[in-house]
C-alpha cells in the first residue's frame, strides 16, 4: 500500500528532526529520544525536535534567499561564489553553501557573522580541493582558523578580513580550474528498461563496489518513461513510481526535489513521458525486497 511507512518515509520523518537537534538545539535530543523507553518523555522530546525541526526551515530558508541574492549580486561566473550576513545561524550555513554550489556548479562559502567573527561553511565541486586551499588561507593568516577536505571545509575569518580572503580563495580555486567550468553534467552509465531494473542486478551491481565519492556507482538512464504517480513527502522530497508502458513499473525517491526545478517539473508533468536518470538500489521492508531508483535529474522526452 502506497500510504504505508517505509524506510525511506520514517527517515523523511526522524532524520530532519534528529538533525535540527544538532543544528540549532541541543546535540542529545535525537538520542534521548532514540533510546528511550518512557512514552512521555518520548513525546515531549519529538515534540520538541518537531518544533526545532520548524525553526529550521525558516532559518534555512530566509539565509538562502539572502545568500542567493547577495551572490547573484556579486555574480555566479568566478571560480567562487560566497555570502556572508549578519547573526546567518552556524547551522544551517552548510546546508546553504550546498545548495549555492548545486545551483552554480561552483565552490561555495556562506559565513554568518556574530561581533567581529564570522563562522562558515564550504562546499566544493568535483575536481576542486577546497579544504586545501581553506588551509593554505589559515597558514597564510587570512582566516583565524579553517581546514577540511576536498569536498567540505569550515573557516572562522575575523570581520575585517573577510574580502581579501574571499579574493585570495577565489585565486587559489581559479588555480584550480574552478573559473573555467560550466554547467554541472549528468554522466550516465547506460541506458535500462524498467523490466531489466531488478534486485538481482542491483545484487551484482553491488558486489562490485565498495562504491564512494572517487568511484560512484553506476548512473542508469531508463527512457521514455511515463510517470505513473507522484507525492510530495516531507519538505522538499519527490516520491513517484514510472514504467514504460510494457508492465514493469518502478518506485523512485528524489531528495531535495523541490530545492530546485526538478520536483515542480515531475509534479506537473501533465501525462507527458520523460527520460530519468538516477542511481538504483534496494528498498527492504517487512521482509520484502524491491527496486528503487534514487533519481537525480529528469528531461521531457521529445
Amino acid at each position: 500500500v502506497d500510504s504505508a511507512p517505509t524506510p525511506y518515509h520514517l527517515g523523511f520523518l526522524l532524520g530532519p528532526r534528529v538533525n535540527a537537534g544538532g543544528r540549532i538545539g541541543k546535540a542529545d535530543l535525537g538520542a534521548r529520544l532514540l533510546s528511550t523507553a518512557d512514552p512521555d518523555e518520548a513525546a515531549s522530546l519529538a515534540e520538541r525536535l518537531d518544533q526545532l525541526n520548524t525553526e529550521r526551515r525558516e532559518i534555512e530558508a530566509a539565509v538562502r534567499a539572502a545568500a542567493l541574492a547577495q551572490a547573484e549580486e556579486r555574480g555566479t561566473d568566478g571560480p567562487l561564489v560566497w555570502a556572508a550576513g549578519e547573526g546567518w545561524h552556524p547551522g544551517v550555513v552548510g546546508i546553504v553553501a550546498s545548495r549555492l554550489k548545486e545551483a552554480t556548479n561552483r565552490p561555495a562559502v556562506v559565513i554568518g557573522f556574530d561581533g567581529d567573527e564570522g563562522k562558515g561553511s564550504g562546499r566544493s565541486v568535483s575536481g576542486v580541493d577546497l579544504g586545501a586551499a581553506i588551509q593554505r588561507l589559515a597558514s597564510e593568516g587570512l582566516l583565524l582558523k579553517g581546514g577540511g577536505h576536498r569536498m567540505a571545509a569550515g573557516l572562522t575569518v575575523a570581520r575585517d578580513r573577510l574580502e581579501p580572503a574571499m579574493e585570495r580563495l577565489g585565486e587559489l580555486l581559479a588555480r584550480q580550474g574552478a573559473g573555467t567550468m560550466g554547467p554541472a553534467d549528468l554522466r550516465l552509465d547506460a541506458l535500462l528498461m524498467p523490466g531489466a531494473a531488478t534486485v538481482e542486478l542491483i545484487d551484482e551491481i553491488e558486489r562490485a563496489g565498495p562504491f564512494g565519492a572517487g568511484a560512484p556507482a553506476p548512473r542508469f538512464a531508463f527512457p521514455d518513461c511515463t510517470i505513473l504517480h507522484v507525492r510530495r513527502v516531507g519538505d522538499a522530497h519527490l516520491k513517484l513510481s514510472f514504467g514504460d508502458g510494457l508492465g514493469a513499473r518502478i518506485d523512485a525517491i528524489a531528495f531535495g526535489a523541490f530545492d530546485g526545478p526538478l520536483g515542480p517539473l515531475i509534479e506537473a508533468h501533465g501525462g507527458a513521458r520523460f527520460h530519468l536518470a538516477g542511481r538504483l538500489e534496494i528498498n527492504s521492508w517487512n521482509g520484502r525486497q524491491s527496486v528503487q531508483l534514487r533519481l537525480e535529474d529528469a528531461a521531457r522526452a521529445i
